[in-house]
């Protein structure tokens, strides 16, 4: 399969079951992020993997409890919470989670280290864990898994480092939801090449 192949099966599947081999997810997640290139070779990615009932956790008791707190404070209908947590349920029904975090502190040490970069520096970290979670993504699709990408951050955020002592410098950028697929996804629309693409002296 060539690499093409592997980004063009890539996608996001939100039916999800728990028959995947945990062990050999978990090494590809590593394998995929250890590979995934950044600035300076900086390696800001960090990553909180949840398997077994610290994954079912994640999203039964952390993520619910926080989110419907967060909707109750801005007023959201009931009705609206009973969607959400079918959604939610929906992610919990799969294999593992991969939270994804930039470890800041790199970030400001490069800052003070080359000031000429300083500004880029936390672009070029969001960038990098933008890589390390595709790469690992498509590495997981490789292996058939399915997997969807969320973002309950910042509203999980300290409930996750609570629970789970992550350093006050890692900050959590994603959630990347893996399982068995439990459902082909429809094919996928492309924007026109005309609106997209830019190109000279070929």
């Amino acid at each position: 399969m060539s690499f093409l192949n592997s980004l063009e099966n890539r996608r996001s599947i939100y039916a999800l079951g728990k028959e995947i081999d945990t062990e050999k997810a978990i090494k590809t997640i590593k394998a995929a992020v250890k590979q995934s290139p950044s600035a300076f070779n900086s390696q800001t990615s960090r990553v909180l993997i949840l398997a077994g009932e610290d994954h079912d956790k994640l999203w039964q008791d952390i993520v619910a409890n926080d989110l419907k707190a967060e909707m109750d404070r801005q007023g959201v209908p009931e009705s609206v919470w009973e969607g959400t947590k079918a959604k939610l349920d929906g992610f919990a029904a799969a294999g593992l989670t991969a939270l994804f975090f930039e470890d800041t502190a790199v970030v400001k040490g490069l800052q003070e280290q080359f000031p000429l970069y300083a500004d880029n520096f936390p672009v070029w970290s969001e960038q990098s864990t933008g890589i390390a979670s595709v790469n690992a993504w498509v590495a997981l699709s490789d292996l058939g898994l399915g997997a969807n990408l969320q973002h309950y951050n910042p509203v999980i955020d300290d409930s996750v480092a609570k629970r789970y002592d992550i350093p006050a410098s890692w900050a959590l950028r994603g959630q990347l939801v893996v399982g068995s697929p439990q459902a082909t996804p429809e094919a996928k629309a492309f924007m026109d090449d005309a609106e997209r693409f830019k190109v000279f002296g070929a």
